[in-house]
């Protein structure tokens, strides 16, 4: 029987070669700068060793005062392009495809000395700063800076290009009530809330013309925020205007625990794959090749984002072939010791 999680999965003209992803992970390991550094070449790559189809890099910043944190990667800058285009050519020359995820952490910014942009002026918690309300001409220019990034994404030679609108950063926070209390075109209904996003895709599409993922926190597990059902009709939305896949996380939004467990996201992906009819990503504690193949096998997801497990082992996917009895190839210069060593 055919394993689908070593199965092909083709987006457009792009084709990987299972549904491995590895989800994009912050590294912080970049300078003031924002270049590639010698470390994302041996973490990247040492990934693609290992046969994922598909490695996201970390969030690539849009905006140099919108860093998730000290040492993020940018992509706000023409010069980011060479450095970005060396981890992606030697990414690929391993068999892997490349995604670039771009995003602007808003309100959850970490850069000392700059305000704090939101869509409305509400601090995450009592504990932190409150961000100033972007103005229209402010929306206007990171409107534009997605669009750049994009372009640069396509310079750089990535494969796929996400959206991040999840886990409390900028666009999440124009998404969710919670954090959008605007009363202009950008607030105070659904359509209005999402139209910056809208905007967005519609003109990073302009430049970009490869596979478009949406990564969204598709419940803000909160009484007053977005559910899934209101994801569901995001997701509408977002197909209508040519995504092909919606990576499916939550949370972020609101300081509430979450009860992690294992799958514990995938109906979310569940849903929106079959209620909408677009291609999912399902994430969040999916640590064995077996829980992965059950997602895939039952039509819950398309591909599946492993984090954590790909930090603790690069070569995870091989982990899962062989609990699954799948043959998975193997870098060429590693068949030299025999088929037998590596084989399951």
């Amino acid at each position: 029987m055919t394993n689908k999680l070593f199965s092909s999965f083709k987006v457009k003209d792009t084709e990987f070669k299972n549904r491995i992803v590895m989800s994009p992970m912050s590294m912080h390991s970049s300078d003031e700068e924002g270049e590639v550094k010698n470390f994302h070449l041996t973490h990247y790559t040492s990934r693609a060793l290992g046969q994922a189809g598909l490695i996201f890099l970390e969030t690539l910043i849009v905006d140099s005062n919108g860093l998730v944190g000290p040492g993020d990667l940018g992509i706000w800058d023409d010069k980011h392009v060479k450095g970005l285009s060396e981890l992606v050519e030697q990414i690929q020359s391993f068999g892997s495809k490349v995604g670039a995820q771009i995003g602007h952490a808003g309100r959850l910014a970490k850069k000392e000395g700059v305000d704090l942009i939101a869509p409305s002026a509400i601090p995450f918690n009592e504990d932190k700063k409150t961000p100033l309300e972007m103005t229209k001409e402010e929306i206007n220019h990171l409107i534009l800076e997605y669009k750049e990034a994009a372009r640069r994404a396509k310079k750089s030679n990535f494969d796929v290009l996400e959206i991040h609108c999840a886990h409390g950063y900028l666009l999440n926070e124009f998404l969710s009530p919670l954090s959008n209390h605007r009363n202009d075109d950008y607030g105070g209904s659904f359509e209005k809330r999402y139209r910056i996003v809208k905007e967005i895709i519609d003109t990073v599409k302009e430049v970009w013309q490869g596979p478009l993922f949406v990564r969204i926190s598709a419940t803000d597990y909160h009484k007053d925020g977005n559910t899934n059902e209101t994801y569901i009709e995001y997701a509408k939305l977002m197909k209508d205007q040519g995504v092909d896949l919606i990576d499916c996380s939550s949370g972020g939004i609101a300081p509430v625990k979450v009860d992690s467990y294992p799958n514990y996201q995938v109906p979310a992906a569940d849903k929106i794959k079959n209620i909408v009819d677009i291609p999912t990503g399902a994430v969040g504690l999916i640590t064995t090749g077996r829980q992965a193949e059950e997602i895939l096998k039952n039509n819950r997801a398309d591909l599946i984002f492993i984090g954590r497990e790909f930090l603790k082992n690069p070569f995870w996917p091989r982990q899962a072939a062989e609990e699954l009895n799948a043959t998975i190839d193997a870098p060429i210069q590693y068949t030299r010791y025999g088929s037998r060593w590596l084989s399951h």
